[in-house]
């Protein structure tokens, strides 16, 4: 069974907002209370946060599934519903959240970093906050808002000081093991080491972290050997130590074409630049090369053979040995140097500057686009407020869509679509995706009192009528009239014709 995961798929869902009520007071010698509606509680939201007590992402590979509690409903007597609780999931620190497209959404680094996946939906209105002097009993009220749906990536990458890259069985972890309390798994075959391990390294009054990263082959940087696995947990290390095997058997292998393989990998790696401690390209960070099992006679050989053309190459070399710990010491004082000065070169992190933009004059909060999908075009609304108040919208209540529809009109839809180019019957989308509710545009006639005396659930602008008016009744009774008149002069032709005469 698997104990370290550092890739999974999360799937949020936010918390959906609680309906608003429809209520009227009803209380003795009062038969005109008025509405008490209660409004609907808003949703909870599902949040990342970088917990120190977390080093895995083994939970959401088991459950990756959350959805956070929704608000609840709004009550009489106006009683408002409860508020959902967020959902805080702990994550590790060096988490990076993408986008299944691969976009990077959040680099959480640093405790109590946060970051909001699916943010919960809003609470819906009860009748009585929507009353007003002219709507003085609503029958109708808000629905609540459901809850952002959002699929991520989460990604560990390790945060460490220093990383120790080389071939599988090259001896790091063995080396991690002799110079920290780390006791990672160490074995005689390849690919021992699966997952990064940590260790803690004392050189005087420097400490530093020191990551085990596992073994690299040729063709790591396009995933062979799971190497882009492994390859990104060396994005965020400051210092890169080569540990070459001098004691190898493997025809064809030496500590020069190692250190040529892994170079290579290194450069046909593109990791993500922009996250925290990954801005630095890897071809341009400190290095050092350790010759490692110097404790075997022919690999001392090849060590001192070897060394002058490393160093040659401008590159710091030392001969250890992690079983014996020979050369350990200066080993541990360089690598705290070669740290510290990462640390110094290192850029300040930029305060996060709060910039405060005024909202413009003109700014209305939603743009009416016109748009062409074959053979016919449509009017494309978007904007926070117009799509939130179509969610909440109850389509089966008339009174609640024209609500709806003098809200869009105050909000100045209706003169963008005007100034677009609609006319009455286009086609109108408001949102985007599957969420979008599309409908034929009429323009609307604003409330006022007498449209407002109908019963409560209605709208008298939306109701079908079939009471035919004061014009429509007199043109029907002339019309009737006239064909009686007709009648009548048949019967008398008929008669003078003697049709009807009784011989009798």
């Amino acid at each position: 069974m698997a104990t370290f995961v550092d890739r999974v798929v999360l799937h949020a869902t936010g918390g959906d907002g609680g309906h608003g009520c429809v209520s009227i007071r009803r209380e003795k010698f009062k038969p005109l209370a008025g509405p008490d509606g209660g409004n609907g509680g808003h949703g909870g939201s599902i949040i990342l946060e970088v917990d120190p007590q977390v080093t895995t992402l083994l939970e959401y590979h088991h459950s990756p599934h959350k959805h956070a509690p929704s608000g609840g409903q709004g009550m009489g007597n106006y009683r408002q519903g409860f508020t959902g609780e967020d959902l805080v999931l702990g994550v590790p620190d060096g988490t990076v959240v993408k986008s299944p497209s691969g976009e990077v959404l959040a680099d959480l680094v640093g405790t109590g970093a946060r970051y909001v996946v699916a943010a919960g939906g809003h609470g819906g209105l009860g009748n009585s906050a929507i009353a007003s002097p002219k709507r003085k009993a609503p029958g109708f009220a808000l629905l609540g808002e459901p809850g952002d749906t959002q699929d991520v990536v989460l990604e560990l990458k390790t945060i460490a000081d220093v990383a120790l890259i080389g071939y599988p069985s090259a001896g790091k972890s063995s080396l991690v093991a002799a110079m920290s309390a780390a006791r990672p798994k160490i074995a005689d075959y390849p690919f021992t080491t699966l997952v990064p391990n940590l260790g803690v390294v004392q050189a005087g009054s420097s400490r530093y972290t020191v990551a085990d990263v596992p073994g690299l082959i040729p063709g790591a940087s396009e995933g062979k050997g799971l190497g882009l696995e492994f390859l990104r947990h060396i994005e965020r290390c400051a210092v890169l130590v080569h540990v070459l095997d001098c004691a190898t058997l493997e025809p064809g292998r030496d500590p020069l074409s190692d250190l040529d393989v892994i170079e290579h990998e290194l450069a046909a790696y593109g990791g993500d630049i922009g996250i925290e401690g990954g801005r630095v390209p890897l071809m341009e960070r400190l290095r050092m090369v350790v010759l490692n099992k110097i404790d075997v006679p022919e690999a001392r050989e090849l060590a001192d053979l070897v060394k002058p053309d490393l160093e040659a190459r401008g590159l710091q070399v030392f001969e250890i040995s992690a079983v014996s710990h020979e050369g350990l010491r200066p080993l541990t004082f360089a690598l705290a140097e070669l740290v510290e000065q990462a640390r110094r070169e290192a850029p300040q992190p930029e305060p996060t500057r709060v910039v405060l933009r005024p909202r413009a004059v003109d700014e209305s909060g939603f743009t009416v686009t016109r748009r062409t999908d074959g053979p016919h075009d449509y009017f494309q609304i978007r904007g926070v407020k117009p799509e939130r108040w179509v969610r909440q919208t109850d389509f089966t209540n008339d009174e609640a869509v024209g609500y709806l529809a003098d809200r869009l009109a105050r909000l100045g839809v209706e003169e963008k679509l005007f100034a677009a180019g609609a006319v009455a019957g286009a086609e109108v989308v408001i949102g985007d995706g599957p969420k979008a509710v599309v409908f034929d545009w009429e323009p609307t006639l604003l409330t006022g009192s007498e449209l407002l005396a109908g019963p409560r659930g209605t709208d008298l602008r939306i109701e079908e009528r079939s009471r035919p008016t004061r014009g429509e009744k007199r043109v029907e009774y002339k019309e009737r009239m006239d064909a009686k008149a007709e009648a009548r002069a048949e019967l008398w032709t008929e008669r003078e014709a003697g049709v009807w005469t009784d011989e009798s």
